[in-house]
């Protein structure tokens, strides 16, 4: 790898402190730029031979959404470059990436929420299963955010919880009623799988922090269980609270801070998604607007 490269992720790393998996997609990225440039020197490269690579991968088959990921990694690496590492300019400055289609990401109804959550419980295993999804949907966490949760960022007092999202940013979020019970069970469970010095909120049968694929694995087989046809993970239930809260609400600022969005053009999606639940309700009420 190229040694300005490792620099510029030694920095991402340490300086703005992202997590290890996006710094191992920021290598990958990086590779395939050094791949490319078949040891020229990155400094040398300007805006038609970036292009090129560009059209080299698009003609290769990788799909637009990766095209536009792998030239943003490129011109982040050549901004720090040219900041610090004496880069007379960055060659994907006036680059764009082949537009990508954004999807809507997929949601459960409110029903099908109801119908998920209100399961009962079996075991002590389920009793903490159902304290994670009712979370999940009560505060719209990612699935790292659950996972790393510790007791002490919990005040089930308050109703609320402090979780660290991306880029090492902290946000307070809110604990309805129905979680809040379900983490009043599950805690009083607890101790009889944690050891005592365990800080995890959610730990396995075996006293350990559960991991990213546990919980995925637990909330599929919970959902089966539930009755629901329909593959549900982690990002669904956080997809399902902000489509709920923005219906009701309206407040599309109140959803980007619920979620931690640092953009509101991320949260906007779900501006898309109750539109088309309203066109829907056109459709089917509308006289004018009902096909014969």
């Amino acid at each position: 790898m190229n040694e300005n490269v490792e620099r510029y992720l030694t920095h991402l790393a340490a300086e703005r402190r992202l997590s290890a998996h996006t710094v191992e997609n920021y290598r990958r990225d990086l590779e395939s730029l050094v791949a490319l440039a078949q040891g020229a020197d990155l400094q040398t490269l300007d805006g038609d031979r970036i292009r090129h690579f560009i059209a080299r991968l698009h003609g290769q088959g990788l799909a637009a959404r990766s095209l536009a990921r792998r030239l943003s990694a490129w011109r982040g690496f050549y901004r720090f470059a040219c900041k610090r590492l004496g880069f007379a300019a960055n060659p994907c400055t006036d680059l764009r990436a082949p537009k990508v289609r954004r999807a809507l990401p997929a949601v459960l109804s409110p029903d099908a929420c109801a119908q998920l959550l209100d399961r009962a419980p079996e075991d002590a295993l389920e009793i903490r299963d159902k304290a994670m999804f009712e979370l999940f949907y009560s505060s719209g966490l990612r699935l790292a955010e659950l996972a790393n949760l510790d007791l002490s960022a919990l005040d089930l007092a308050a109703g609320e919880a402090s979780v660290t999202g991306k880029g090492s940013k902290t946000r307070i979020v809110p604990v309805g009623s129905k979680a809040r019970e379900a983490l009043t069970v599950w805690l009083n469970t607890r101790p009889s799988m944690a050891s005592p010095e365990a800080r995890a909120v959610f730990v396995s049968r075996h006293g350990g922090r559960l991991t990213n694929r546990q919980i995925a694995l637990r909330l599929d087989r919970w959902a089966q269980k539930a009755g629901l046809d329909v593959h549900v993970h982690p990002h669904m239930l956080r997809h399902s609270f902000a489509t709920h809260v923005l219906q009701s609400s309206g407040d599309l600022r109140a959803v980007q801070d619920l979620l931690g969005h640092a953009n509101i053009s991320t949260t906007q999606v779900y501006t898309h998604l109750d539109f088309q639940h309203l066109a829907k309700v056109y459709d089917t009420a509308h006289p004018r607007a009902k096909r014969k």
